[in-house]
């Protein structure tokens, strides 16, 4: 039997696994997710609400939503949307990053469908969902087009893809790779790669070239007097995130 195709970079896998015990410190490795979270969570849950008319003042509002989050890591997007009462499933390529998500899920009392799989082979396995959650993976990947093909298959009709990037430019240079690896030193040296950033004309052609519908985009901007992130509309140069649906 031939076995599945995949996007998976190895090298990139394991840079992850050796991380993996850090993801639930805030003052570790993943400090800058930890950072950039509360201004994920924003984008993400306000693009669910209003795509599929959903109240984020009430108890649950996700529910009745399959949510995928697809690289998922040690659980920090995850963990989120079930508590706003989606049924989720979390899929890494790095297997060790998994006993952590299981652990921390547990110790949160929430119901997280946790599996060591690849886009690839959850698409083949025909599996389906209201919401794929594609967040700072696509550049880590070795094909990012069959990438985000599988992710529309893995798209109900009218479902809607959220994928957030690093834009490739001197800027995202200076700040993803110098700031936050050699000053900062919040990640190892070489968790990115310059060569493998997507500018946003780039993510958004590749988004139309699989089938997907792109509707918004918008950029998550630093400040480092606050040490927040936010939400803009125009400042797009480094970290940024867009919207799809998948046609009915």
């Amino acid at each position: 039997m031939q076995a599945a195709q995949t996007t998976v970079d190895p090298a990139e896998v394991a840079k992850f696994e050796a991380m993996a015990a850090e993801w639930w410190d805030p003052n570790g490795k993943f400090k800058p997710l930890h950072l950039m979270n509360p201004c994920r969570l924003d984008y993400i849950t306000r693009q669910v609400a209003g795509e599929f008319d959903r109240d984020l003042g009430t108890v649950n509002p996700f529910k009745g939503l399959r949510i995928l989050d697809i690289g998922c890591g040690g659980g920090l997007l995850s963990e989120p949307m079930a508590r706003l009462g989606a049924t989720v499933v979390g899929a890494d390529a790095a297997a060790g990053n998994l006993p952590v998500a299981r652990l921390h899920a547990k110790k949160s009392d929430l119901i997280i469908d946790y599996r060591h799989t690849t886009a690839e082979a959850l698409a083949d396995a025909g599996e389906q969902f209201d919401v794929v959650l594609n967040m700072e993976v696509i550049e880590h990947v070795a094909d990012p087009l069959a990438y985000l093909a599988a992710c529309r298959r893995l798209l109900k009709p009218g479902g809607l893809h959220l994928c957030s990037t690093i834009n490739r430019n001197a800027k995202s240079f200076a700040m993803a790779i110098v700031g936050a690896e050699f000053i900062m030193r919040w990640l190892p040296k070489g968790t990115h790669e310059w060569r493998k950033f997507i500018t946003p004309d780039e993510l958004f052609s590749l988004l139309e070239q699989t089938g997907l519908r792109p509707v918004d985009r918008k950029g998550y901007v630093f400040n480092p007097v606050s040490w927040q992130w936010s939400i803009s509309d125009r400042d797009l140069s480094v970290n940024y995130v867009t919207a799809s649906l998948n046609p009915a």
